[in-house]
This record gives C-alpha cells, structure tokens and sequence, in this order.
C-alpha cells in the first residue's frame, strides 16, 4: 500500500515562512498536489505539481508558495512565505492534480500555525 509522510510543520509568526516536505512509496513519477484543512473547514488544493513541473496554486497563496520535486520519484516540497494566520492547518500531500480524484489513503499530515 502506498504511504505518503509529510513533515516540516510547525508554529511560525505572521510573515514567517516554512518548507514542508513529502516522502511516498510510489516511485512512479506523479501528477502531486498539497492541500490543506483549516479548523473547522473542508480539505482543499492548495498546489498542484505535474512529472514535467507544471504547476498550479489556490489564489490566496500565489507568490507566496512555491511547490517542487526532487529526482525522479514523488518528493515534493512546499516552500511558503509571508505566512497568515489564515494559512493555518494541516497540510497533506496526495497523488492527482489540484483535486481529489486519485488520491491514496492520507498520511498524517503536518501542522501549520501561524501565530503572534
């Protein structure tokens, strides 16, 4: 069964910045994307990245996020700046593009809080 491991989460101020990363089983080189599920809220996409770098980002965080990957396998990151307390919750990572609809079992998740 594929796993996905995210980590890299943490308690930052507002305007700070963290890198999350994603490990999976699946060596295959796949369309990616995180997404993320504030308190209280349904999980959404948050950015997408496809085997050739084609990328895609939820408007609230364009130019400030920037998702990529590593090698030939599925490690992605997802480097965020200037965080918002409206960026809190937890991120997964999972296979597809910007949607749900080949996703594997979640991992965990790692937790993002953006506080002063």
């Amino acid at each position: 069964q594929v796993q996905l491991v995210e980590s890299g989460g943490g308690l930052v101020q507002p305007g700070g910045s963290l890198k999350l990363t994603c490990t999976t089983s699946e060596s295959r080189r796949s369309d990616m994307t995180w997404h993320r599920q504030a308190p209280g809220k349904e999980r959404e996409p948050v950015a997408a990245i496809s085997p050739y770098s084609y990328t895609r980002y939820k408007d609230s965080v364009k130019g400030r996020f920037t998702i990529s990957r590593e090698g030939a396998g599925n490690t992605i990151y997802l480097q965020m700046h200037d965080l918002q307390p409206e960026d809190t919750g937890v991120y997964y990572c999972n296979f597809g593009f910007f949607s749900e609809s080949l996703v594997a079992p979640w991992g965990q998740g790692t937790q993002v809080t953006v506080s002063s």
